[in-house]
């Protein structure tokens, strides 16, 4: 199945009962609050099975998956993916250790004790090898659609202080941004910030 950037592949609360593995491309993990917030949670990429936990209890889906980049997507049935998980040793192990690094994942964040500056440079530099291209004088520019909030919600932060980090960065002249892109111009300067650089 094919979704076009900010199409919704998966909606919070809803009861549909089918699992997506993504072939190619990426989508965030959003959840939205009762007062009209939506935190970002994660990104999925390439690999990553999704809607496994609505598929094992079946209950309603707990977060909004939404297109970064054009994505294609296997849609696998709940029912015979669950059987087979039980006839399958190796299928259910999968399935384990997906769930356990949702759970390592989670338990990380919550325990995240780097500074903000730290997990937003570490943030732009993984979608960057990822998903950036490289340009001619070393920097890498990167254009998803995410908003200085999606990347609060992703470090943990507010999007006040992601926004004073970008301001500072820009003033050093280490990222250029814009609309829906942003620019690396110093890669060195960021890993340095993330305690892997010289």
């Amino acid at each position: 199945m094919a979704f076009q950037p900010k199409d919704t592949l998966l909606h919070q609360h809803d009861l549909s009962d089918h699992l997506l593995v993504i072939r190619r491309g990426c989508a965030k993990v959003a959840v939205n609050s009762t007062g009209g917030y939506q935190a970002v949670l994660a990104i999925r990429r390439a690999g990553d099975l999704l809607g496994e936990q609505a598929a094992l209890d079946g209950g309603a889906r707990s977060a909004t998956l939404v297109a970064l980049t054009q994505v294609e997507a296997l849609v696998i049935p709940s029912a015979p993916s669950l059987d087979a998980a039980g006839s399958s040793p190796v299928l259910a192990l999968a399935l384990q250790q997906v769930l356990s690094e949702r759970l390592r994942e989670a338990d990380g964040h919550r325990a995240a004790a780097e500074a903000v500056q730290a997990r937003l440079a570490a943030l732009q530099l993984e979608l960057g090898a990822e998903f950036g291209r490289p340009e001619g004088d070393g920097s890498v520019c990167t254009a998803l659609p995410l908003s200085q909030d999606d990347f609060a919600g992703l470090v943990l932060s507010s999007r006040r202080t992601v926004s004073r980090v970008f301001e500072q960065w820009r003033g050093y002249g280490w990222v250029t941004t814009g609309r829906n892109r942003l620019t690396i111009d110093r890669p060195d300067e960021l890993k340095r910030v993330t305690g892997s650089g010289p």
